[in-house]
C-alpha cells in the first residue's frame, strides 16, 4: 500500500459516508478478525476512562502517575490538535508514523475480508490502536471513550475499572437530551463484579440504577471516595486508602479535584494488581501536562486554551478565569458546533468577556461565525435587567487562524486572550502559531 500515515489518514476518512455512526456490531466483526478478544488477548488491567467533561484529564493523570511508579502504559486519548499520533501514547511517547502505518495496514486486511466491512474513521483509527497496545509490551493500559459509552468501539473492551467523570448535556442528537438518558450511555462501560467509579457529584438515577442491574461494584464520589484541602494541599480518602499531603494537580481548572479523586479511586480499586507508592502520586499529578484544559501559556499578553464545548465546561473556565489575577481587558476566540448549546456557553461566559473574535471552522457540522454572532446577540439581551453586561465588541472571522491574529493585535501587553470552544478552534491557533 506504501501510504504515508497522512495519505492513510484521507483514505480513512474518505471510506465511510456518516462521520458518526453509532454501534458496535461492524466494530465487533472487525475486532474478531484481528484477534482482539474482549480483554485484547493480555493479562493486565485496562482502565476505561467515560464521561462528558475531564476524560482527557483523568486519563492524562493516572498515565502520569503510573509512568512515575515504572509502568509500562499505553493511553488512548483524543481527539488531538496537530498530529494524529498524539492520540496513541506508548511509555509516555506518541506512536511513531511506522508503528500506526502498521496497525492501519492490519485493519485494512481485516476489514477486506469478504464480506468487507465499513468502518467509520473513528472505529477504523480506535481498532488499529488497541491492536498497536495488545501486540507492544506493556503493564497497564488507559482507554478514553469517544462518544457516549455503551456504543462506543471503544466498549468492545471489558475494563478491569471503569471511570465516568462529569456528566452534562452534550451530543444530544446521539446521546439523549437529559442528564439521565446521557447518564444511562455513560455508565454502559461498566462491567460485572469490577471497579466502577463515579467522580460527578450529582450522578444520575440511570447511571446508578444501572450499574447496580449489571452488579458493577460502584464507587461514588462523597459516598465510596472523596477530597478535601486547604489552599496548600490537599488529601483523598476512599475505601480503606487514604493519600494525604498531596500538592494540586499541574492541570489548572474548577474541576481537576474532582478528575484527580476519580483517577486515585480507580488506582485504589486495582491497588493489588497495580500498587502505586504515595510519592508517585504526589509527583504525577503535579507533573502531568495536557494541552487545551486551561492551558495557560508563558508571555504576554497572557493566552489561555480551554476546549470548553458545552455549558458545565464553560462554567468550569469562567471560575477559572475569575481566580485569575486582574487583566484590563480579556478577549475571547470563539467557535464551535452548531449541535453544541452555543446559547448556554455564551451567556455563561457573557460578563467575562470585553471583545469577542468568532470564528467559522473548516467542517460541515461547525457554526459560521455569524450565526454565533446571532445567538451572542440573543443571549446579551436575555440577560435579566439586573445583571449587567459590558457592550462587548463582536468581530467575524472565517477561521479560528485569522481570529488569532486579530486578536493578538488587538491585545495589550497586559490582556488576556481566551481560546475556547471546540478542538477545531484550539489547535487552529495552535497550527498559526505554531505551538501546543
Amino acid at each position: 500500500m506504501n501510504r504515508t500515515l497522512d495519505e492513510w489518514l484521507a483514505a480513512i476518512e474518505a471510506m465511510h459516508p456518516q462521520e458518526i455512526q453509532m454501534g458496535l456490531a461492524r466494530s465487533r466483526i472487525v475486532a474478531d478478525r484481528l484477534g482482539l478478544g474482549a480483554h485484547l488477548g493480555i493479562d493486565l488491567p485496562i482502565i476505561t476512562v467515560g464521561g462528558t467533561n475531564g476524560k482527557g484529564s483523568t486519563c492524562s493523570m493516572l498515565e502520569s502517575i503510573l509512568l512515575t511508579a515504572g509502568y509500562r502504559v499505553g493511553l488512548y486519548i483524543k481527539p488531538h490538535f496537530i498530529r494524529f499520533n498524539e492520540r496513541a501514547h506508548l511509555n509516555g511517547a506518541e506512536a511513531t508514523d511506522a508503528e500506526l502505518i502498521a496497525q492501519f495496514e492490519a485493519v485494512e486486511a481485516a476489514r477486506s475480508i469478504e464480506p468487507a466491512v465499513e468502518l467509520t474513521y473513528y472505529e477504523f483509527t480506535t481498532l488499529a490502536i488497541l491492536r498497536l497496545f495488545a501486540n507492544a509490551p506493556l503493564d497497564v493500559v488507559i482507554l478514553e471513550v469517544g462518544l457516549g459509552g455503551r456504543l462506543d468501539t471503544v466498549n468492545l473492551i471489558d475494563a478491569d475499572c471503569a471511570i465516568v467523570t462529569g456528566i452534562a448535556v452534550d451530543h444530544v442528537d446521539y446521546l439523549g437530551a437529559t442528564r439521565e438518558l446521557i447518564g444511562f450511555e455513560k455508565a454502559g462501560i461498566f462491567r460485572e463484579g469490577r471497579p466502577a467509579i463515579c467522580a460527578d457529584p450529582d450522578p444520575p438515577k440511570s447511571l446508578i440504577d444501572h450499574a447496580a442491574a449489571v452488579g458493577a461494584d460502584l464507587w461514588l464520589i462523597g459516598r465510596d471516595f472523596n477530597y478535601a484541602g486547604d489552599r496548600q494541599q490537599w488529601n483523598f480518602s476512599g475505601r480503606g486508602t487514604r493519600r494525604s499531603s498531596l500538592g494540586y494537580p499541574a492541570l489548572r481548572g474548577a474541576n481537576q479535584l474532582f478528575n484527580a479523586s476519580g483517577a486515585l479511586a480507580a488506582l485504589a480499586s486495582l491497588q493489588e494488581r497495580l500498587p502505586v507508592p504515595q510519592q508517585a502520586v504526589r509527583t504525577g499529578l503535579i507533573t502531568v501536562e495536557l494541552a487545551g484544559r486551561f492551558q495557560v501559556l508563558p508571555g504576554k499578553p497572557t493566552v489561555i486554551y480551554d476546549v470548553a464545548h458545552n455549558s458545565q465546561a464553560a462554567s468550569a473556565l469562567a471560575h477559572s478565569l475569575d481566580g485569575m489575577g486582574f487583566h484590563p481587558y480579556t478577549l475571547a476566540i470563539f467557535g464551535a458546533m452548531r449541535d453544541k448549546d452555543i446559547e448556554g456557553i455564551l451567556a455563561t461566559m457573557l460578563r467575562r468577556v470585553d471583545r469577542w473574535f468568532l470564528c467559522g471552522l473548516p467542517l460541515p457540522r461547525a457554526a459560521t461565525a455569524d450565526q454565533i454572532a446571532s445567538v451572542l446577540a440573543f443571549a446579551r439581551s436575555s440577560r435579566p435587567a439586573t445583571e449587567s453586561v459590558a457592550d462587548a465588541e463582536v468581530r467575524q472571522f472565517d477561521g479560528p487562524g485569522d481570529a488569532w491574529l486579530a486578536a493578538a493585535e488587538a491585545a495589550g501587553p497586559d490582556d488576556r486572550i481566551v481560546v475556547f470552544g471546540s478542538f477545531h478552534t484550539v489547535s487552529g491557533v495552535m497550527k498559526v502559531r505554531g505551538s501546543r
